[in-house]
């Protein structure tokens, strides 16, 4: 398979703004949960997104905070909310159900559902569930790396 296929249809203008955004959720990575998506840093780069894939990127963020502060066996570096299934939304809610996490080297199943303010800054609601740890032979077919 294709290891660009998710981006395929992005032209070179959205892939350096989600590089971007990428880099500001590394530098939040290191702030507390509670003040990472008020970092003006990262709210000016989500601004640039559509308000879809800012809506997804939100979610994506706090979920990743929020294990990390209630799971301390957890660092989580990484979240994809579409890896094993399609994602859902309507207005300010966003849901996960195939989603995965990467922490310590390890990825794992996710589903979370999220529900932002009307400019898709914040999470006002969020629950998930970690799933099993995905074993290192299905990681290509759904697009998971080192």
């Amino acid at each position: 398979m294709d290891s660009k296929a998710p981006f395929r249809n992005m032209r070179k203008p959205q892939i350096r703004l989600l590089a971007g955004l990428i880099a500001a959720i590394g530098l939040a990575s290191s702030m507390t949960a509670a003040n990472a998506l008020d970092n003006d840093r990262l709210n000016s780069q989500l601004m640039k997104l559509d308000p879809e894939t800012r809506l997804e990127q939100t979610c994506d963020t706090e979920v990743m905070f929020r294990i990390n502060r209630e799971h301390p066996k957890f660092r989580v570096d990484k979240v994809i909310a579409y890896a094993y299934g399609d994602t859902a939304s309507s207005g300010n809610s966003f849901s996960a159900p195939g989603a995965v996490l990467r922490s310590r080297g390890q990825w794992y199943r996710l589903k979370y559902i999220c529900k932002t303010g009307p400019r898709h800054l914040d999470a006002h609601q969020l629950e998930y569930e970690i799933g099993p740890v995905i074993p290192r032979s299905k990681w290509r077919k759904h697009y998971l790396y080192d």
